[in-house]
């Protein structure tokens, strides 16, 4: 198997793994996380299909390294996969990480709350 579709791979089975057996944040089963993907191909799709559109590359690549299957406009799939990875992992990192803190700091205190504190 050339070697950006096996790193592809890799890189998604790694995230999957990272976010079910160790970080175990539950953000692939909110709303928000698939919202945030459609936003990430939405503005992918239109700027990869450009830079790496045959007609007229910027950015080439070996194609003996690739699948050779390429969605829409020319994409190499494995950008998406590698996108996917690259994207997923931060956005469960900054969950892992940021999750206490951004809950703590930034809500507002019920009204109970602000009563018990007099």
């Amino acid at each position: 198997m050339p070697e950006y579709p096996l790193l592809t791979l890799v890189a998604i089975l790694l995230v999957v793994l990272v976010e079910l057996f160790w970080l175990r944040t539950g953000v692939f089963r909110t709303l928000q996380y698939w919202v945030a993907i459609a936003i990430v191909w939405a503005f992918q799709i239109p700027v990869d299909g450009w830079l790496t559109k045959l007609s007229a590359p910027v950015v080439v690549y070996n194609p003996a390294e690739q699948s050779g299957v390429r969605f829409p406009w020319d994409i190499p799939v494995e950008d998406f996969g590698f996108g996917w990875a690259m994207v997923t992992l931060t956005i469960l990192v900054w969950a892992r990480l940021g999750r206490t803190d951004t809950l703590q700091d930034h809500t507002e205190p019920s009204g109970s709350e602000v009563r018990g504190k007099r």
